[in-house]
């Protein structure tokens, strides 16, 4: 009995402990690098505003050169509907905690740029009315700002 307690409880506070690991890492990265961070929720097989924005910003090249030139680390808080697409357990519960923290109003697609603390810098509720090298544009100001 005493292992079985040992057990639920180290395998409660492992999750705990991931439970943000993907913005803790963001975070950490976005400090060493003097990049931001851009958090993405999407509804990515029921929300058409979430398909467009990835297939028309995320997917290109010009919003990939945000990451390679180390402007942006991104993450995408995905809360996927279809039984085939979903998430692991544990991306789900950080994917949740995500929307506790950034996301109170459930909307979908909303991305977020914050800096390395986790401070929002700039928010797009729904599809950004930008393309790709517009919104990259302007990521890329904002980071110059925020130095």
């Amino acid at each position: 009995m005493k292992t079985l307690f040992s057990t639920i409880v180290m395998v409660v506070l492992t999750v705990g402990i991931h439970a943000q690991s993907r913005l803790e890492n963001a975070k950490k990265a976005a400090s060493e690098n003097k990049e931001l961070i851009l958090l993405n929720f999407s509804g990515s097989d029921w929300c058409i505003p979430c398909i467009k924005l990835h297939k028309n910003i995320i997917e290109t090249d010009e919003f990939k050169k945000l990451e390679s030139d180390h402007v942006i680390v991104y993450i995408n808080a995905d809360f996927p509907r279809n039984k085939k697409n979903q998430l692991s357990a544990e991306l789900k519960k950080e994917n949740a905690s995500l929307a506790d923290e950034y996301n109170k109003k459930g909307l979908f697609p909303y991305t977020l740029l914050l800096n390395a603390e986790g401070k929002i810098l700039k928010s797009w509720e729904g599809l950004p009315s930008e393309n790709a090298l517009a919104f990259s544009k302007e990521i890329r100001e904002i980071r110059e700002k925020s130095k």
